[in-house]
């Protein structure tokens, strides 16, 4: 395994890469994309320790995902277990994946108890356990400034996670060694993952002012809120598959990329 320093530039390709292997195989991409989100949430309804389980299986879900794209990128059909790929590759792959799970689960519930400091808890609360957001709510500035220091703090566990599953599945890192390495790709690369993040809010922020616009042109606003949904539903799909790129220009093998 070696780490890779890309140009900024690298960034777009990683976009453009995602939403072309996206294309190849629409339907099951889309289809395994709801199954991932599908699980999140029935795991998430469970009481109580619900929303922490469906953390720790997060890890291995995003790396199911990554595996699809993998076999799309390799003219293959992406199979619905693929999914649980990260969990199939033996007794001492599924506890690393497992123990990467547990620590990013510690890590997120740490951000949303620090997020609690700051308005009492009313954030973290409608993340973990759900609720209706009004706007009363929506308008107090402690909780505007839990949420931004939610996502400023999540920033880091992100950069820390975001190569950790590829890492520990297809190279056989332990937890903690796939966390560093993942930290000093991402560091080492940042400005090629400012300009795919940047890229990526365009995207999201362009298709949803585009459909609103649209929606207002034909004075139907039931179209925006039947079209908004499945448009961000398979446009965070194709994100999922950027990110396979982002791991496989970061990091380079002969044994698995030859």
């Amino acid at each position: 395994m070696k780490l890779n320093v890309v140009p900024a530039k690298t960034g777009s390709l990683w976009v453009r890469q995602g939403i072309r292997a996206f294309w190849k195989q629409p339907l099951a991409l889309s289809g395994l994309f709801f199954m991932f989100m599908a699980c999140m949430s029935v795991l998430s309804m469970v009481p109580w320790v619900g929303g922490f389980f469906a953390l720790i299986f997060l890890p291995a879900a995003s790396l199911g995902l990554m595996a699809a794209t993998r076999e799309v990128d390799l003219d293959k059909f992406p199979m619905p277990l693929i999914l649980v790929e990260g969990l199939r590759s033996g007794q001492d792959g599924r506890r690393k994946m497992l123990v990467l799970g547990l620590l990013y689960a510690c890590g997120f519930i740490g951000v949303m108890g620090l997020s609690a400091l700051v308005d009492g808890g009313d954030f973290a609360k409608l993340y973990l356990v759900g609720g209706s957001l009004d706007m009363d709510t929506l308008m107090k500035p402690e909780f505007q400034n839990a949420m931004w220091l939610s996502l400023l703090l999540y920033m880091p566990l992100s950069m820390v996670f975001w190569h950790a599953p590829a890492l520990t599945h297809w190279h056989g890192l332990p937890a903690f060694k796939s966390m560093f390495f993942s930290t000093v790709a991402c560091l080492s690369n940042w400005r090629a993952f400012l300009v795919f993040g940047l890229m990526w809010s365009f995207i999201f922020l362009g298709t949803t002012l585009g459909i609103t616009l649209i929606s207002g042109l034909i004075g139907d606003n039931d179209f925006a809120a039947m079209a908004l949904l499945p448009a961000m539903l398979m446009l965070a799909a194709m994100f999922f598959c950027s990110t396979y790129y982002s791991f496989k220009d970061c990091f380079t093998s002969d044994v698995i990329y030859a």
